[in-house]
């Protein structure tokens, strides 16, 4: 096998102040390891530019503008001009441990594969809403179990905020396609079906600070919910029960509470218990009350915003057999 040669692609869209947190993390990145990073900006208004210059000195970086055309098209940009052999691409928010990079180099030198992806972390830093919301993505009790956990190394479809893709898987599968979001598990299924292999490596984590309101959390899982059936309709394979569960939650909370007016409180009990769960796990692991209170109101947002996506694609997908692209232009880009 070559000496790995890693390109950092980062898509940008808007977001100076984040890529200047990100890069000030590259200039903390620890090890003798051959890198470069290449942020592509996807049509901002708001550019990086001038970020991007003021650490030239310190980083070997390429910067490129281009029309706007989604992060899945500019990411394929990146890596058309990118120099390595091995491409790591991160969203703009967010930001390395100093180990990152020696964590990487260590398991793709030992076991190669030709793409991983990596977990997510909540930074001290961060604010008790975005720690909430990174709980109830990655626990075992919410969609972080559902997504396989991390425990999970091999078959793992890797989330392209971290994820790790080789030169040759890139040019045999020509990268990610139009849709977003929904583009990072697509690319994983179709590397799978071509004989790759996909891996978690549970070391290599960043820290990601995600949505930092209600409004574009709810947001963003919504459209998980409503690409999740235009996955399984395009990777059948890949269809499980696991995915309908936020729905079930949902419809289930309702009718509880709907059981608890004609004093049947059994069902209420049910959920006051998982309630209780998550509370104690999440101020287990922030040692914070209100990172724990919070993280009640982040876990019922993810389920019913989630839960309402995937049932609506699954009417208009599965019931009433219309093309992805005409349900739900807004999940494409041209």
């Amino acid at each position: 096998m070559k000496r790995l040669y890693f390109s950092f692609i980062v898509p940008v869209y808007n977001r100076p102040d984040e890529t200047k947190e990100l890069l000030e993390s590259f200039t903390r990145l620890e090890g003798n390891i051959d890198y470069e990073i290449v942020i592509v900006e996807d049509g901002s208004s708001l550019k990086s530019e001038d970020v991007v210059q003021s650490f030239g000195s310190q980083l070997k970086i390429s910067y490129f503008y281009k029309e706007n055309s989604g992060p899945g098209d500019s990411r394929n940009f990146g890596m058309h001009n990118a120099e390595g052999n091995y491409y790591i691409i991160l969203d703009s928010d967010v930001i390395l441990p100093s180990n990152y990079l020696i964590e990487v180099n260590s398991f793709l030198s030992n076991t190669f594969y030709d793409c991983f992806g990596g977990p997510d972390a909540a930074h001290i830093s961060f604010s008790n809403l975005q720690k909430a919301i990174n709980f109830t993505m990655t626990s075992f009790i919410t969609t972080g179990g559902i997504r396989g956990g991390k425990r999970q190394i091999e078959d793992f479809q890797p989330r392209s905020f971290n994820m790790g893709l080789s030169k040759r898987a890139f040019l045999e599968t020509g990268g990610f396609g139009k849709i977003h979001p929904g583009e990072d598990p697509d690319l994983s299924l179709r590397l799978l079906k071509l004989g790759y292999k996909t891996a978690l490596i549970n070391t290599a984590y960043v820290y990601h600070k995600r949505r930092i309101s209600w409004s574009k959390f709810y947001k963003q899982v919504n459209k998980f919910g409503l690409v999740r059936p235009i996955l399984n309709q395009w990777h059948p394979e890949s269809k499980s029960l696991a995915y309908w569960l936020p729905t079930l939650f949902s419809i289930g909370l309702v009718l509880a509470i709907c059981s608890g007016l004609f004093n049947f409180i059994l069902p209420i009990y049910a959920y006051g218990i998982y309630f209780a769960l998550v509370f104690i796990l999440a101020f287990a692991n922030s040692k914070s009350l209100s990172v724990a209170a919070l993280s009640l109101v982040a876990i019922l947002v993810q389920f019913f915003g989630y839960g309402y996506g995937f049932i609506k694609s699954t009417f208009n997908i599965v019931i009433l057999r219309r093309k992805p692209e005409k349900a739900f232009p807004d999940l494409f880009f041209n």
